[in-house]
């Protein structure tokens, strides 16, 4: 099985320091997150979701769904129900809120759960989409493989994720920033001190580009393909159940 190495020497499983983190930093996540990445990730949201667009999803499962911006950007495919499932209780609060201010509860339901242990039957969802979430399943493998058990027969995932740009000067910017720039300012703004630092670790030693399409692949999922964005900083792959 790959697993991601966890966020620092601790006695705690990955995925209790992982909710731990994101509940401390849950109510500026939001902020954070379009300050760090200069509002370019919501482009990199609607690519994603644009994957789905020719499928028609009526039911779509949102794993590690956070504060629920990819399943609200999920509402432009006209579902009939989208779930999303985290770990994390302080991001699904912050993320209700945003789904209530918009009037879409009915469509939208956020729950507590676990990547790994999935409460859905087999053959459920239409789709599937994972932002900024798989280089935090405590087991890769087994985060997957639970997603393809879900999803029915020719439902597509969808997984937008952090790479390594690897062309010059763009991989020495990118690692400038990632490593001495995020850090800092994420802190600052945070007043967490491993949430930040550990994000670039979890890009460093996430399997990105062939690596991560080789996972999909040894899942099961047909087709599997990935489409890079903004010089390599972040990557969309796709596979087929």
């Amino acid at each position: 099985m790959t697993a991601i190495k966890p966020i620092q020497n601790s006695e705690k499983s990955k995925k209790q320091q992982v909710e731990e983190m994101f509940d401390s930093i849950s109510k500026r996540y939001d902020f954070l997150n379009h300050f760090l990445s200069l509002g370019i990730d919501k482009g990199w949201r609607k690519k994603a979701i644009a994957k789905l667009k020719p499928h028609h999803p009526q039911i779509l499962l949102d794993v590690a769904t956070g504060t629920a911006d990819l399943a609200l950007e999920a509402l432009t495919l006209n579902p009939a129900k989208i779930i999303g499932v985290d770990l994390s209780e302080g991001m699904l609060s912050m993320g209700r809120k945003k789904i209530e201010e918009k009037r879409k509860s009915q469509i939208i339901e956020l729950h507590k759960g676990d990547s790994e242990k999935l409460l859905y039957e087999n053959d459920y969802f239409d789709a599937c989409t994972v932002g900024f979430g798989v280089r935090n399943f405590e087991n890769l493998e087994l985060g997957l493989s639970e997603i393809y058990r879900v999803l029915k027969p020719g439902a597509k995932l969808v997984v937008l994720e952090f790479s390594k740009p690897t062309s010059f000067p763009i991989k020495q910017l990118y690692n400038f920033y990632f490593q001495t720039i995020l850090p800092v300012w994420g802190r600052f703004i945070s007043k967490d001190n491993a949430a930040y630092t550990y994000l670039p670790e979890s890009v460093k030693h996430f399997p990105d580009g062939e690596k991560f399409i080789q996972v999909l692949n040894k899942i099961g999922f047909k087709s599997a393909d990935c489409q890079t964005l903004t010089f390599g900083i972040c990557s969309i792959y796709t596979g087929v159940k």
